[in-house]
């Protein structure tokens, strides 16, 4: 091969690198944001046997004053327990089952026994940014969401196959970096078929 042509292969190469630099320079931009969203709430769901990723649930024991004979309608009695817990405000409905009264509060339900005035308190609160995130991960919105959430799949797969050609040298494809890109592949199908075959 002549040096003319030679010396053109290479700009042409240049080129190439040049533009696949530029495509993982700004994808890796425009994505930052989604890489974020889709990075917690993995964390957060591959730990949901744990922990609720989406709502903060606390429970809390009291021990009430039960009410006198005299109060035997349902919203009385609710009322009734919820003072003595400063959560009157908060009363949407209660519903009596047998000795217990459920009432239903804002945020949460109280379980009481009307005689012994035992009460389980359970509140659920949505958790900040998780259940967000979780919202988006899980593709709840649909429509544009959709499109967006498959653009950014695609976006992901290009960033993976220019990210191989970013260095030259031992750092490179062809050098350490095969080795890690090896790797990379082999735990995910060496994992798999422990689970299929355990």
């Amino acid at each position: 091969m002549s040096s003319g042509g030679f010396c053109y292969i290479r700009q042409e190469a240049m080129k190439l690198r040049k533009i696949n630099r530029a495509v993982h320079r700004d994808l890796g931009y425009f994505f930052f944001g989604m890489c974020i969203i889709y990075g917690l709430s993995g964390i957060a769901l591959n730990h949901r046997h744990q922990w609720n990723p989406n709502y903060i649930i606390t429970q809390k024991s009291f021990n009430l004053k039960p009410p006198g004979e005299e109060i035997t309608e349902s919203k009385e009695l609710a009322m009734h327990f919820l003072e003595q817990m400063d959560r009157e405000d908060e009363f949407r409905t209660s519903l009596p089952s047998g000795d217990a009264v459920r009432i239903f509060i804002r945020h949460g339900s109280v379980t009481v026994d009307r005689y012994t005035g035992e009460a389980d308190l359970e509140t659920v609160r949505p958790r900040p940014v998780f259940r967000q995130i979780n919202f988006l991960h899980y593709n709840t919105p649909r429509r544009l969401w959709t499109w967006f959430s498959d653009l950014y799949a695609a976006g992901l797969i290009v960033l993976a196959f220019t990210g191989l050609f970013i260095l030259k040298g031992k750092n490179g494809i062809k050098g350490r970096g095969a080795w890690l890109t090896g790797a990379g592949i082999l735990v995910p199908l060496t994992l798999l078929f422990y689970y299929l075959n355990a």
